[in-house]
């Protein structure tokens, strides 16, 4: 896991707060939510797949554990967080690849996944990263490979839930609008963004949306 000097908003929000992360996303409905996401991505042995911002690990160890063909590749700046990721796959007996890094700078090849995995991850990022982060998705997809995004989606129609605000911050969740996603994403040069699913519950709206690298 390579070192970095640049700052990070934690995987929880707060370091005090990762002890607890993984049972409160799950009472909150997280981990089905990824379920879903994971079987939207159509997988088959062989694909390298990435996720970024892997926090601690909960996707990856999904995706290794019913895809165990797949070669599976966590990316996030919290060591904290991959230090339990790590653990956790320690636990499951599954090899998957952890590094530390930003998803704005992927530190890998261009054209070197089959699909790009992003859960809750985005709302984190400002804007300028949030493009800058597309971008790099777009560069290290292999052509007709797909992003996967799971995210705090909002409209002009509706506000971020209680729930979602209290997890972050309000201008962090407005800039992730609906339109504003698949603004972003047509920007950097993915092909056919769309939204495929929603999902409502305790976290509020929950967006799912996919595109391709041209």
């Amino acid at each position: 896991m390579s070192e970095t000097s640049r700052t990070y908003l934690p995987a929880a929000g707060r370091d005090w707060a990762l002890p607890l992360y993984d049972p409160f996303v799950k009472l909150l409905g997280g981990d089905a939510a990824r379920a879903a996401l994971l079987e939207q991505a159509a997988l088959r042995a062989g694909h390298r797949v990435l996720d970024i911002g892997c926090g601690t690990g909960t996707l990856a160890v999904l995706i290794k554990r019913r895809h165990p063909g797949v070669e599976v590749v966590g990316l996030d700046p919290d060591p904290k967080a991959l230090a339990r990721a790590a653990r956790k796959a320690q636990r499951a007996r599954l090899s998957i690849q952890l590094d530390r890094g930003f998803a704005d700078e992927l530190p890998y090849a261009a054209g070197s996944f089959d699909r790009v995995f992003s859960s809750f991850m985005l709302h984190h990022l400002e804007g300028d990263a949030k493009a800058a982060t597309l971008l790099e998705v777009r560069r290290v997809l292999k052509p007709g490979a797909r992003l996967h995004l799971l995210d705090f989606a909002t409209s002009d129609s509706h506000a971020p839930s209680r729930t979602s605000r209290w997890l972050h911050s309000s201008h962090r969740l407005h800039d992730n609008a609906d339109e504003r996603i698949l603004s972003l994403m047509r920007q950097a040069g993915l092909a056919d963004p769309r939204r495929v699913a929603t999902r409502s519950g305790f976290l509020g709206d929950i967006g799912y949306y996919q595109a391709s690298a041209p």
